[in-house]
């Protein structure tokens, strides 16, 4: 899999994901997954973050959020993984790194493939069969749409109003509801890895679109059509020798050694 990158662009939907180091099961117990969510709600608090899902599993986090000031989606997510990581390891009397060092972002476009992608992340932990259904978890964004709490709430409505195409005279739940619905009868809960590895998931013109706004960011990438007609801007693998520095380069000429 391709280093996570970062790209930050206002007002876009972004679907985050970050994973716990070396994919250990950091957050198998239900404390854990209650203070992340915990701290999501202070990072909308205090940083304005707008949330459309969410889901925290036992080892990485889905975080579907619109990127609404300069550096209001990376403070959250340094808030949201530094507070959660020193409370588990003080907790657990543990040192050392407790998430990857870098989580991804996937530019989703607006309307169908942004709805595809929230429900990919409602069916999260069904696709990991610890469910058979995503209100049986409780980490999740899915019963907080279905039925919004008094307090504590993170979601944003009006935004999941706007950005999924709902009419703000009908019910987005019923529609949301039958979204998970459908997809769960049509064995559409398995893994696809577009909506978490690749840079932007949409149209052809949007994923275009994307990819002249990142300018050089994206220079190289390549754009890619699949099956189901929707595009995708390709991550590109890193190359083995990235992870040297010029000292220890593999192919450096310090390394090399010549036959007479």
């Amino acid at each position: 899999m391709a280093r996570a990158n970062r790209h930050h662009i206002p007002g876009q939907v972004w679907h985050i994901t970050h994973r716990c180091h070396k994919k250990e099961f950091l957050l198998k117990f239900e404390k854990d997954r209650r203070r992340c969510h915990s701290w999501l709600f202070e990072a909308k608090k205090r940083f304005g973050l707008r949330v459309l899902n969410y889901v925290v599993t036992s080892n990485h986090i889905h975080l579907l959020v619109v990127d609404s000031g300069p550096d209001v989606i990376p403070n959250s997510i340094q808030l949201i993984a530094g507070r959660t990581a020193q409370e588990f390891n003080l907790r657990k009397d543990r040192k050392g790194a407790f998430w990857e060092d870098r989580y991804h972002a996937t530019a989703i476009e607006r309307n169908e493939h942004l709805i595809r992608c929230l429900v990919y992340i409602d069916l999260n932990m069904v696709r990991a069969g610890v469910v058979k259904h995503p209100s049986e978890w409780e980490a999740g964004g899915f019963n907080e749409i279905q039925n919004p709490p008094m307090r504590y709430g993170v979601i944003d409505r009006q935004g999941l109003h706007e950005f999924c195409g709902v009419p703000a005279n009908e019910s987005f739940a019923d529609h949301h509801r039958q979204w998970v619905q459908d997809a769960l009868q049509n064995s559409e809960s398995k893994r696809d890895n577009r909506w978490t590895d690749a840079i932007a998931v949409g149209s052809g013109y949007y994923v275009e679109a994307i990819k002249a706004r990142l300018g050089m960011k994206a220079a190289s990438r390549r754009i890619e059509r699949q099956q189901d007609d929707v595009c995708i801007l390709r991550e590109e693998p890193v190359p083995y020798k990235a992870v040297f520095d010029l000292e220890n380069e593999a192919l450096s000429l310090n390394n090399c050694y010549f036959w007479e």
